[in-house]
């Protein structure tokens, strides 16, 4: 397929280029920096600069494509005024997923976020009301950067109503890879105390990848929403145990799939996208959360 990649500049968007054109399809990355003009590296996707916030630059990039990756964002909501990250996020999905209905795009794979229920940026107090979480939490936004990836979970569900495009929201888990897992993980692996509203739970991002390879090529009719999750917890304790010693009562506590489970479920993945993650925070960290010796990209 020809495959475009919004955001490709990214961490996610870099990853899932590459996992796409191992995959043997042609893709084009966009992004909002200025290309270069230097010799091209072999296997190195075509680049076009745009915004995506302008129409026009979403037709431009979006003709001739049979499928699309859209991981371009404002990935959290400290780092701008609310009002920026709100607009910037939600005008970028709606262009993009326009623009693929008219160009008759046959697949729009939407990276959503963990955030959508509402338990990350609060600005009131807000905790899932159950563990593991999965796609069936109840959706309660507080946060302009939450709103705006439900907002764009909702753009595709009008999508598949208006036209034939088939739509999958893929919401990963904090993404991590070998340039950060010690500085994200590294103090969660050595005190269980450290906390993170996801319940511990992170994704490394060639799985994500891979994932979002296996959205792009699937044939799921529709839009489905599907969270995507590294299997085990950081530093491996047991997820009831810690959710009852950090968290009380409050939070049901709903079967595991293992003793060290994830506080996020992927089983909804594993089961309709075909997803199977090969990757851990324990290729990367040794068990004092230090980064080990000559870890090679997978």
């Amino acid at each position: 397929m020809n495959v475009l990649v919004t955001g490709v500049r990214g961490k996610v968007g870099s990853a899932t280029a590459k996992a796409l054109a191992k995959a043997g399809h042609v893709v084009t990355g966009t992004d909002l920096m200025r290309g270069v003009f230097e010799r091209a590296v072999p296997g190195e996707p075509a680049y076009i600069q745009a915004d995506l916030m302008q129409p026009g630059d979403a037709f431009a990039v979006m003709r001739g494509m049979n499928a699309v990756v859209h991981c371009a964002a404002i990935p959290e909501p400290t780092q701008n005024p609310p009002a920026t990250v709100f607009q910037n996020n939600l005008m970028a999905t709606f262009n993009a997923i326009e623009a693929a209905i008219r160009f008759g795009v046959s697949r729009f794979v939407n990276v959503s976020s963990e955030t959508v229920p509402g338990f990350f940026f609060p600005e009131r107090p807000f905790l899932p009301h159950y563990a593991p979480v999965d796609e069936d939490h109840p959706i309660l936004p507080q946060d302009p950067y939450a709103l705006s990836k439900y907002f764009g979970e909702l753009l595709m569900d009008a999508a598949v109503r208006r036209s034939d495009i088939r739509c999958i929201s893929i919401r990963p888990c904090w993404v991590q890879h070998e340039g950060n897992y010690e500085r994200n993980l590294g103090p969660q692996v050595r005190d269980a105390s450290v906390l993170c509203p996801n319940f511990w739970s992170y994704i490394d991002v060639y799985d994500l990848a891979d994932a979002l390879v296996l959205a792009a090529q699937s044939s799921l009719p529709g839009h489905e929403v599907f969270y995507i999750a590294s299997p085990d917890n950081v530093g491996n304790r047991p997820l009831a145990q810690m959710i009852r010693k950090y968290y009380g009562e409050g939070i049901e506590l709903r079967p595991l799939a293992r003793e060290d489970a994830s506080g996020i479920s992927c089983a909804k993945a594993v089961k309709m996208l075909g997803y199977s993650p090969k990757r851990s925070w324990r290729d990367y960290l040794d068990a004092d959360g230090r980064l080990k010796a000559e870890k090679d990209t997978p």
